[in-house]
């Protein structure tokens, strides 16, 4: 059995959190430990961090931020860092994950929420449309944004 949790209402595994999405994108853990930090001090809806557990141990993330770093700054929230254990996959965590989060920002009164992703049909099955491409930052291709609206 999978849960998912809201590192808000799970303070304890905020540590925990930051080192597993590090480990999964390569994106100094200093950065999630920050942003893991806001989410638990401030009570905004941005940023918000997630953790699908299986057996006490950590099987899928995901977050909401501002920007994930791309150009189109007007486009905003963003869904990042989704990531399932690969032993883990094709069970609809992700899918589950994605709706979860989409229900916790509407208690917030957001709506609409992007994500920038290289994947091109895995989205669409869980209600997510492409919007257009964007520049990453410092990153010489196009990736294709989506987008979901409630």
């Amino acid at each position: 059995m999978v849960e998912i949790l809201k590192i808000r209402e799970h303070a304890e595994l905020g540590a925990k959190a930051a080192a597993w999405f590090h480990e999964k994108w390569e994106i100094p853990i200093e950065a999630y430990a920050e942003s893991i930090e806001a989410c638990l001090e401030r009570k905004e809806a941005v940023p918000q961090w997630y953790v699908a557990m299986k057996e006490g141990r950590i099987v899928g993330g995901i977050g909401v931020i501002q920007n994930d770093f791309h150009n189109r700054k007007d486009l905003e929230p963003n869904i990042c860092a989704v990531y399932v254990e690969e032993n883990c996959r094709c069970q609809g965590i992700a899918g589950r994950m994605l709706q979860f989060v989409c229900d916790d920002m509407e208690t917030y009164g957001i709506g609409t929420l992007y994500l920038v992703t290289d994947h091109t049909s895995f989205y669409e099955r869980y209600g997510w449309e492409f919007l257009c491409m964007v520049q990453g930052d410092n990153e010489p291709d196009l990736t294709r944004m989506y987008v979901r609206k409630q």
